[in-house]
């Protein structure tokens, strides 16, 4: 399995992205960002993210970042959580990888990475993935880590999405 790391871009990166600035963005993390960063696949999270900055600066440690391939440098994909813990000490879980890089285990290391962080932080007790039922590849990745369906809910980017949660205390 490939080896990453979860780069936090700074806030006027995510900024950047959100406007579809991908050298601005690029030059502001210090990284050479892949066109997928702004392309129709990611725009929205960065837009989403933006707004979120916006609103509580105080949610950067827990959001998006880039996954960087530690041995080649190369930025393969993103992932994160969606906020902080809820009251209730819940995060969700997003990540994708740009097509280019998938099928070489960089999601599965990203999680991984993002399954670590959920389990040492004290204020987190449940892990949330929700995946629409035809994404075969984030269906077979979570099945391995005992995550229990919970439901299901729409998204107004992804469509029918089915919860799933895992107990990471």
């Amino acid at each position: 399995m490939n080896e990453v790391q979860l780069f936090q871009l700074p806030d006027a990166a995510i900024h950047a992205l959100a406007d579809g600035n991908l050298e601005a963005a690029s030059d502001l993390a210090g990284l050479n960002l892949p066109q997928y960063f702004t392309g129709p696949d990611s725009i929205h999270t960065w837009v989403m993210r933006s707004k979120q900055l916006d609103a509580d600066p105080e949610c950067a440690p827990w959001i998006t970042r880039a996954i960087v391939d530690t041995t080649t440098g190369a930025v393969v994909g993103r992932a994160g959580f969606h906020g902080p813990p809820d009251p209730d000490g819940m995060v969700e879980v997003g990540y994708a990888v740009d097509p280019t890089h998938r099928r070489r285990g960089y999601a599965r290391a990203a999680f991984e990475a993002l399954l670590n962080r959920a389990r040492t932080e004290p204020t987190v007790t449940t892990l949330r993935a929700t995946i629409r039922p035809d994404n075969t590849a984030s269906l077979n990745l979570i099945a391995a880590y005992g995550f229990t369906e919970n439901g299901e809910q729409w998204d107004d980017v992804d469509g029918r999405e089915i919860i799933y949660e895992l107990d990471v205390r």
